[in-house]
Formats: structure tokens, sequence, C-alpha cells
């Protein structure tokens, strides 16, 4: 009774998991080329990624209409905050940037108290988006995006 009792309970799940809800891990070791640059992945909704910081990566977003795209970083065994986290957006063709960045106390303090770190950036161009993350923090991170149709 115990166990069924846990299946309905909000509580009984980890950060983790929820942070994730059905997402499946991306490995993001393939080439797709966009903006004179290799990306390892496409994330969509049904997608995330895993790795560490200190470091950087890419993925693409692909988008059928003007969108908020919304990155979010769930961090784990942080050792240090580090200075900076940052995230680029990028418009059809690397046109344009949008770039977003917070201090290591931010990504962490935001982390804890919101379970997530998020940024997002309103991209308008039709197509494939090269989007770009890098942090000087030490930690392991999972990374999910989401997008929103900016309809009227």
């Amino acid at each position: 009774m115990v166990v069924l009792g846990c299946l309905f309970a909000v509580g009984c799940s980890d950060r983790k998991s929820q942070f994730l809800g059905a997402r499946v891990k991306d490995s993001c070791d393939r080439n797709w080329p966009i903006c004179s640059q290799i990306a390892g992945c496409l994330l969509g909704a049904e997608s995330y990624i895993e790795g560490r910081f200190p470091g950087a990566g890419k993925f693409i977003v692909q988008l059928a209409e003007a969108s908020t795209v919304r990155v979010h970083l769930f961090i784990e065994d942080v050792r240090a905050s580090g200075q900076e986290t940052s995230i680029s957006f990028f418009e059809t063709g690397c046109t344009d940037r949008v770039r977003q960045s917070a201090t290591g106390q931010v990504l962490v303090g935001e982390n804890d108290q919101l379970g997530e770190f998020a940024r997002e950036a309103d991209l308008f161009g039709v197509g494939d988006h090269l989007i770009s993350f890098e942090s000087d923090t030490e930690c392991h991170y999972t990374l999910k995006v989401d997008v929103e149709a900016k309809r009227q």
C-alpha cells in the first residue's frame, strides 16, 4: 500500500525526475552543420542532454514560427559556483544573437530555490537556430529546452 500511495504523491519523485518528466536523453554526438559550425544534437520537447561544467556546448532548435525559446538547466554536485554562465540564442543563419548571462552564485541560487536555472529569448526566423552555452561552474548539468509559439 505504501508503494501505491507514493505513486500518487508529488513528493515521492526526486527533483531531477520532476525536471525531466517523460523526456529521453540525447547523446548529442551527431554532426549537424549550422552557421559554419557543428552542433551535436537537435533538441525539442521530448529530449534532454547531460554534461559537466566547466565547459561549453551547443545544440539546434527548429522553429516553425516566431517563438520564445527557453533553456532550462538543472545542476547538481556543485563543487564551485564559478564566475559566469551564459546562453546565446541565435537567429536563423546566425544573423543576430541574444545573450543571457548570470553569475555563478545566481546559477546555483536559482537552481536551489526554484529547482532549475532558466533563461529565454524570442526568436523570429523560421528554421534551425543555434543555441550555445558555457559556464565555469564546477558541476553536473542536465539541460532541456521548451519552445512556445508567439501567436497573437
